[in-house]
Parts: structure tokens; sequence; C-alpha cells
């Protein structure tokens, strides 16, 4: 039997290459604690090996982090896949029927801000769906209180700004 490290880097290889989209590092990890398999620390631990030997790639946002899987990372699972037991695949497999329609709409509403001038921030919104950009949008504001309050607004009201912007530009 593989160690336990092993396993759980199988495991979120696994995760990644489930799904169409980048999960967050709370994702993952809520994985790992609702199961009672390891602890926080350890699942960040294997997040940064997993970085380091370039079998994930990291998208780092204002508020979050998101993972998905790299070819490398594909093909490091075929070769070790056999090492996970059914039950961990049977977890896997609940875990997503559960989640993947809840993670998936998390994933597919995107805003981070980033410094732009000396005295301004862009603030970008996206709006994805199957990983296609159905809306981007990038906002100049003067300061870091403005920008975290589109990121914040954006999450809650995407949809209204979305149809708005939808029906004043097609009639």
């Amino acid at each position: 039997m593989a160690e336990p490290n092993t396993i759980y880097r199988i495991t979120i290889l696994a995760m990644l290459d489930k799904v169409d989209f980048p999960l967050s590092s709370t994702q993952i990890s809520n994985f790992f604690l609702e199961k009672d398999y390891t602890d926080y620390f350890t699942v960040q631990q294997i997040l940064s090996g997993l970085l380091e030997s370039e079998l994930i790639r990291k998208e780092n946002t204002h508020n979050s982090t998101r993972y998905s899987i790299t070819g490398a990372g594909r093909e490091t699972l075929k070769i070790l896949s056999d090492k996970l037991n059914k039950d961990i695949l049977e977890d896997l497999k609940n875990f997503f029927q559960e989640n993947k329609i809840k993670y998936k709409n998390e994933n597919s509403v995107f805003s981070n801000y980033y410094k732009a001038t000396p005295n301004g921030f862009g603030v970008r919104c996206q709006l994805k769906e199957n990983d296609i950009s159905v809306l981007d949008i990038t906002i100049h504001v003067t300061d870091v209180t403005q920008a975290q309050a589109i990121c914040r607004n954006w999450q809650k009201n995407y949809m209204d700004v979305y149809a708005y912007l939808a029906d004043t530009l097609i009639c």
C-alpha cells in the first residue's frame, strides 16, 4: 500500500481530472476534511508539492487560489491511478455528485483587481460558461476600497449586470 501523502497526491490529481474547471484550495480541502482523511495543512503541503513538480497549476485572485491539472499531472495519474482504493474513488464520486454544480457555479464568476497605474486599480470581472468567457470587463478605479467593493458586488450581481448590458447593447 502506498504512503498516505502519495495517496493524497493521487487523490488531488483525480479530483482535478474529474472536473472541467479549476477547483479552489477550499474546495479541495473540503473533500479531505469532510472525509477525515487528513488536515488542512497537509492538503496545502501536498498542493505545494504538486505545483513544484508541475503536475498542477494555480491561478491566484485577491480572495482565492484555484488549481487545475497539467498534462504531466494527467500522465502521472494514469500511471498511479491503481493506487487509489475503491473507497476513495467512491468518496470522490459521491463528493462530486453533491458538489459539482455548486463548485462549477462558484468558479464561473471571477473577479480580481490589480495596480494598473500609480493612482488607480484595474478591476477585471468575468463570467464563464464551460471555460468560455461570456462576459469579460475591466473597470479602472482610483482606490483599493472601490476595487474590493466591485469584486464583492460582482459575485452578487453578475447576472443583473450581464442582463443590463445585453439588453442595452442588443436593442
